[in-house]
């Protein structure tokens, strides 16, 4: 190397390094702007549209570009926004959110607000944008970034895409009392050629997961819904790890949803969206996404301005109702029925909310909703007892016309149309009716699929003390010690409440079954279903919400006061109708005497 050539280097370095110290010193605006959130604004900015914020910084960024200075001016910065409601962390790296918590809302891991923009990375963030289809990478550059209001930013960006040169706009405004939120994303094509990548302009997503993270080796009561409904039918899909699936029928919202806790996109305008996709994908160790993506059409010409409502928050009736009706929430937001979202029965779902009802009537009674389950399961035995009396009573009268059955069966064995003339005769002179045991079965059935699903997603169980120490939250298992390692189908938690509700399973099954004689095959049937079916349970139930347990141990306990009941009263019976048939096989001088 020549000696000229070395000293154009080090010259170099040295106005280099001269620059860097004297141009803060004479040009102090140049400096990178300190957070947003530590900025103090002496007086109320003038708000413009968005379409002249996006043409204002259109021109700047331009401007900064052609002195190629941007680069050096923009640092990578994060902003805060609370509410009463939420805690929001964006980022200007693409305009996004990489953090949202839910402040009236615990994480019982970490006692902190839930955080439902979970497993965000540097190339998954909530609420990033990508041009083209759900395949494209997300948009990294960063974005300059004006802060509207406390409760509102913009993030502005010119963007090279394909060649030519696409201003882009997010902006964010979030209201106190609201889980709602607004995105607004406006595109700016100077060259009125508009955005198209095969149909497609660009797609908006939710986060990767919404949390509270679980296990979902051991948690078999939570998962992951990918929830969509088009103003008239409503559809969740649950998908296995790993997989990708596309919705390419209309609709009006599409999310992800857990068991209590749910994120909605809802477009202003969905004839603008191109299809909807669901991702299961693994990306950060064996925590698999659950996240939401929409396309949106391609658009010519030159300015396009989306609005996207937003909804991150509780999956319950009493905050999602809210927003199905313009004039109970401040944004005036209604029409789109976001209580379909609602984790319900289905088709029971009339009888859920019935039992609602009566649950929160319970409830301002006694406020303590352990309390109230066990209330509620007293209630439902005492209104079901006539039927469960009924029932046990036709059992009886069934047997008493065992004999007589037998005697038609072999009368008529070659003539089956004679035979069912002769047993609804039968039926009738005895005053039997077949059907009547199987009413009260089946209203139970209805009963238990209702309260399992109550019981199992009820909102207000989560973070729910039953008895400090044991039981301090019945949307979870009980556990009295915590092991090291885990055992194999029940997890590291030692619980009781699963060991009693199984031990009062057997007993049930030892006193239902009291008297009822059995042979062969049917003997064995009911051995297997006393002693194996609770056995089964007790693997399938050890991490049950504790609410839940606490229902069906209430109910096995009260089923076996009410079925010692019922055992002594068919005792009687049979007592009395053995006495009858003793004196109708009598001699009539036998009866004198």
């Amino acid at each position: 190397m020549d000696k000229n050539t070395i000293w154009a280097i080090v010259l170099s370095t040295v106005v280099i390094i001269a620059s860097y110290m004297l141009l803060p010193i004479f040009f102090p605006s140049m400096r990178p702007s300190a957070p947003v959130e530590s900025v103090e604004v002496a007086e109320e900015p003038q708000e413009l549209s968005l379409e002249n914020q996006i043409a204002e910084v259109s021109e700047t960024e331009a401007t900064e570009e052609e002195t190629e200075e941007s680069n050096e001016i923009l640092t990578e910065e994060t902003f805060k926004v609370v509410t009463d409601k939420i805690e929001v962390v964006l980022t200007n790296k693409g305009g996004d959110i990489i953090s949202y918590k839910l402040m009236d809302h615990l994480d019982m891991d970490t006692d902190t607000g839930v955080e439902l923009s979970d497993n965000v990375t540097s190339l998954n963030r909530t609420c990033a944008l990508s041009f083209g289809n759900v395949d494209s990478k997300i948009v990294n550059d960063l974005f300059t970034t004006e802060k509207i209001d406390d409760y509102t930013y913009l993030f502005k960006k010119n963007i090279n895409v394909n060649g030519k040169k696409v201003t882009v706009g997010k902006k964010y405004t979030f209201k106190p009392g609201e889980y709602l939120f607004k995105l607004e994303v406006l595109m700016h094509a100077p060259d009125n050629s508009g955005v198209n990548f095969d149909g497609v302009s660009y797609t908006i997503r939710t986060s990767p997961q919404l949390g509270p993270r679980y296990d979902p080796k051991q948690n078999r009561y939570e998962n992951r819904q990918f929830v969509t409904y088009n103003g008239n039918k409503y559809k969740r899909t649950i998908l296995a790890n790993g997989q990708f699936k596309k919705n390419d029928k209309e609709s009006i919202w599409t999310g992800i949803a857990g068991k209590y806790f749910i994120e909605l996109m809802i477009p202003n305008a969905p004839e603008t969206i191109n299809a909807t996709y669901y991702s299961s994908k693994l990306e950060t160790g064996d925590f698999a996404n659950a996240q939401a993506f929409a396309e949106r059409r391609a658009f010519s010409g030159t300015d396009i301005q989306d609005t996207y409502y937003m909804y991150f928050g509780p999956r319950d009736d009493k905050e999602l109702k809210r927003y199905n009706i313009a004039e109970n929430n401040s944004w005036g937001f209604g029409g789109k029925k976001l209580s379909e979202a609602i984790q319900t029965s289905g088709w029971l779902n009339w009888l859920e909310t019935i039992l609602k009802w009566i649950m929160k009537i319970l409830y301002k009674v006694i406020p303590n909703w352990g309390a109230t389950i066990i209330i509620m399961t007293l209630l439902l035995k005492i209104v079901m007892f006539p039927l469960s009396k009924k029932q046990s009573l036709g059992t009886l009268k069934m047997q008493e016309l065992q004999p007589k059955m037998q005697a038609l069966q072999e009368k008529y064995k070659n003539d089956q149309q004679k035979l069912q003339m002769e047993t609804s005769k039968l039926y009738q002179e005895a005053g039997y009716n077949p059907a009547s045991g199987c009413l009260p079965m089946i209203f139970q059935f209805l009963i238990l699929i209702s309260m399992y699903n109550l019981f199992n997603n009820y909102f207000e169980f989560r973070g729910a003390l039953f008895i400090p120490n044991w039981i301090p939250d019945l949307s979870t298992g009980d556990s009295v010690y915590t092991l090291k390692f885990n055992i194999p189908l029940l997890g590291n938690q030692i619980r009781i409440l699963p060991v009693i509700y199984v031990a009062t399973q057997l007993l049930s099954g030892k006193i239902t079954q009291y008297g009822q004689a059995g042979a062969g095959q049917s003997q064995a049937t009911m051995k297997f279903m006393m002693y194996g079916m609770p056995l089964i349970f007790f693997f399938m139930f050890y991490n049950a919400p504790a609410g839940l347990l606490l229902y069906w141990l209430t109910s096995n306990i009260l089923q076996m006061i009410q079925q010692i009941f019922i055992n002594k009263m068919m005792a009687a019976k049979k007592a009395e109708m053995a006495n009858n048939n003793s004196n109708k096989k009598l001699p009539p001088k036998a009866k004198r005497k």
